[in-house]
């Protein structure tokens, strides 16, 4: 299992970014796909979470109406729309999968991907 994430950078206040998380090693359209962000100093936290036919679910408040989750499965890929940036958006985000394997969940987690939301 494989999760590499992309596309961070560094963006002025009210500005937009996408990442992506290309997935493999796994059936990518069975699972749901999650993204997580760490602010500094901060807890990693849930952001969003899209099924795996596509439906988006448990957007956190603090990006409701901003971000938007989506995939593509036929590239394998969860995206995040970010738009309406905040200073406070800053943090590594992490794309994360939860595989059953024995009975049992296991979670995998990307690299991460650093955004950045300065002037």
């Amino acid at each position: 299992v494989q999760l590499v994430e992309s596309g961070g950078g560094l963006v002025q206040p009210g500005g937009s970014l996408r990442i992506s998380c290309a997935a493999s090693g796994f059936t990518f359209s069975s699972y749901d796909m999650s993204w997580y962000r760490q602010r500094p100093e901060k807890e990693r936290e849930l952001v969003a979470t899209i099924t795996g036919a596509g439906r988006p679910t448990n957007y956190a408040d603090s990006v409701k109406g901003r971000f938007t989750i989506s995939r593509d499965n036929a590239k394998n890929t969860v995206y995040l729309q970010m738009n309406s940036l905040k200073p406070e958006d800053k943090a590594v985000y992490y794309c994360k999968v939860v595989l059953i394997m024995r009975r049992a969940p296991y979670a995998y987690w990307g690299q991460g991907t650093q955004v950045t939301v300065s002037s």
